[in-house]
C-alpha cells in the first residue's frame, strides 16, 4: 500500500461512475468499452485508459491533473512519483467501487454547503469567481461547482469506505505492552515537549439600545418582503453578518437527524412551516430572521440573515479593564487562575474546567509546541509555568473583538516513550499500526475479488500491494 500522508483525498482527480455496468473487451491496439444500460448498449473507444478497477477507469491525464492539483494546492511535488500517484488513484478507486458495493452513502447537502464554502474561500483569496474559474481554466462557475462537488463526493465515499474497515479495530492493553516491547531501546520514539495551557477570556457586552437597533432593522427587513414582496435573498446577500452565507443568500440546509446549527437556529427553522419568516431571535452569533424556503422530509432548506449589534467604545474599554484587573488579582494572589476562570471568563467552553485549553486534535489537554497553532505559541512561547501573559485583544467567529489571559499550567520535557507515562500515546500508535495492517489486508483481499488491469509503461511501476495480482 502507498502510503503518503501529504495527499488530501480530495484533491485526487475526478472519479467517474456510472448507474449502468462496464465490461472490458481487451484488443491488441485500443480497449472498447461496453455500456449498458436498460435501454441500450453502445460502444465507446476509450483513448489513454492508464488503468480499471471495478467500474472505474483512470485516465492517464487523470495523473496529470492529480500533480495539476496538488501544485495548485501549494503542495510539492518534487519527492512524488508518476507511479505515487498512480498508485493513490488505484486505491481511491478500489475504495469507492467496494463503498458503492457495500451501500454506503454520503450526504448530498453537506456536501454541496462544503463546495459552497470552498468556492467561496478560494474566490476571496485569489480576488474573484472570475479569476477562480480562470486558474482552473473551466467555462463556467458551473462547470467548477459541478467538478469540485465531484472531487469532494467521491472522496468522501473513499474516505468512509476506510473509515469501516477500521472502525471495530481495538487494542488491548497486552497488544500495547506487546507493540512496545518489540521496539528496539535505541529506536523508541521521542515525544516532543508538551505543554497545557489555560485562558480566561472577557467579551465586550453590548448595550440594549443597540440590541434594539438590530431587533428593529431584522423586524423592517420582515415586513418589507411580507408586505411588498422584498427578496429575503437579496437582503441576505446585501445585509447578513454570517460570511459562511453571504454568498449564498443566506442559505443553511438543516437535516433533523443530523444537527448542523445552533440549537436555538434549529429550534425556530424547524418551527416554521414553509414560506414563512420567523420574527427575530438570539443566538451566541447574534440576532437572526429565518426564512424556510422548502421542507424535503428530514431536509429543511432555509435562509437566514444575521445582525450583530455594535460594540461601543466604552464597552470595549469597560472589558478591557475588567480582564486587567482580573489578571491583577491573580498575580496579587487575591485569587487562583482557575477561580478566575470559573467567576469571570465569558468562554463557556472553557471557564468550567479552570479555563484548560483542548487540543482539537488529540481531545486532552496537552499541545506538543512544535505542533502548536502558530498564534497561541507566539502568545505563550515566553512564559514561566504558572506565569501570566499580558491581556491579548483577539475575535472569532463570534465575536469581533473580546480580551484574553493564558497561562501554562503544565510542561511536559522532551522525553523518550516511557511505556507506564506515555501509556495512552504508545496506544494510539499500536492502533494505527494495526488499522495500517488491516487496511493491508483489506485490500489484497479486494484487489483479488476486483477486476483490475494496467496498461502501457505504468506497468513498470513498483507497488506495496498487489495490483498485478501476483501469485506467491
Amino acid at each position: 500500500m502507498i502510503k503518503s500522508k501529504s495527499l488530501i483525498i480530495f484533491l485526487s482527480p475526478f472519479l467517474f461512475y456510472h448507474s449502468y455496468s462496464q465490461e472490458i473487451i481487451e484488443d491488441s491496439k485500443v480497449e472498447i468499452v461496453i455500456e449498458k444500460d436498460l435501454d441500450s448498449t453502445k460502444l465507446i473507444k476509450v483513448d489513454g485508459v492508464a488503468a480499471v478497477v471495478g467500474d472505474f477507469v483512470i485516465l492517464d491525464s487523470d495523473i496529470d491533473k492529480q500533480f495539476a492539483q496538488l501544485q495548485a494546492s501549494g503542495v510539492s511535488t518534487t519527492d512524488i512519483s508518476r507511479c505515487q500517484l498512480f498508485g493513490k488513484l488505484l486505491e481511491d478507486k478500489l475504495y469507492i467501487h467496494h463503498a458503492i458495493q457495500d451501500s454506503i452513502e454520503v450526504n448530498v447537502t453537506e456536501i454541496k454547503s462544503y463546495v459552497d464554502q470552498q468556492l467561496e474561500g478560494f474566490a476571496e483569496q485569489i480576488g474573484s469567481m472570475d479569476k477562480l474559474i480562470a486558474y482552473y481554466n473551466k467555462s463556467s462557475e458551473q462547470e467548477l461547482r459541478d467538478e469540485m462537488y465531484e472531487l469532494n463526493k467521491n472522496g468522501q465515499m473513499a474516505s468512509k469506505m476506510q473509515q469501516k474497515v477500521v472502525e471495530e479495530i481495538e487494542v488491548t492493553p497486552e497488544e500495547v505492552r506487546q507493540f512496545f516491547n518489540k521496539i528496539p531501546e535505541e529506536e523508541r520514539p521521542l515525544f516532543g515537549t508538551e505543554l497545557r495551557v489555560a485562558q480566561i477570556v472577557v467579551v465586550p457586552q453590548t448595550t440594549q439600545k443597540e440590541v434594539d437597533k438590530v431587533i428593529k432593522r431584522l423586524r423592517e427587513f420582515r415586513a418589507d418582503i411580507l408586505n411588498n414582496g422584498s427578496s429575503f435573498t437579496t437582503k441576505a446577500v446585501l445585509y447578513t453578518e454570517d460570511p459562511g452565507s453571504k454568498r449564498t443568500g443566506g442559505k443553511y440546509t438543516l437535516n433533523k437527524k443530523r444537527p448542523r446549527m445552533v440549537k436555538e437556529f434549529r429550534e425556530v427553522a424547524f418551527s416554521l412551516e414553509e414560506g414563512e419568516i420567523s420574527e427575530p431571535f438570539k443566538s451566541e452569533s447574534g440576532y437572526h430572521i429565518i426564512y424556510l424556503e422548502k421542507i424535503r422530509g428530514q431536509e429543511y432548506d432555509t435562509r437566514h440573515i444575521l445582525l450583530r449589534p455594535k460594540l461601543t467604545k466604552d464597552a470595549i474599554i469597560a472589558a478591557k479593564e475588567k480582564i486587567e484587573k482580573v489578571r491583577q488579582n491573580i498575580i496579587d494572589g487575591k485569587i487562583t487562575f482557575k477561580a478566575a476562570a470559573l467567576e469571570f471568563s465569558d468562554e463557556k467552553e472553557t471557564k468550567f474546567d479552570g479555563g484548560q485549553l483542548r487540543n482539537p486534535e488529540t481531545q486532552d489537554y496537552n499541545f506538543e509546541l512544535t505542533k502548536m497553532d502558530p498564534e497561541l505559541y507566539s502568545q505563550i512561547q515566553n512564559l514561566k509555568d504558572n506565569q501570566i501573559s499580558p491581556v491579548y485583544q483577539d475575535e472569532d467567529r463570534y465575536n469581533s473583538v473580546k480580551f484574553k489571559i493564558l497561562s501554562v499550567t503544565q510542561r511536559t520535557d522532551e522525553h523518550e516513550a516511557d511505556f507506564a507515562k506515555d501509556y495512552l500515546k504508545i496506544k494510539d500508535l499500536a492502533l494505527q499500526e494495526k488499522q495500517l495492517n488491516t487496511i493491508s489486508d483489506w485490500q489484497e483481499e479486494k484487489i483479488m475479488d476486483t477486476y483490475i488491469k494496467i496498461n502501457g509503461d505504468l506497468r513498470t511501476c513498483e507497488f506495496n500491494s498487489n495490483w498485478f495480482k501476483i501469485k506467491n
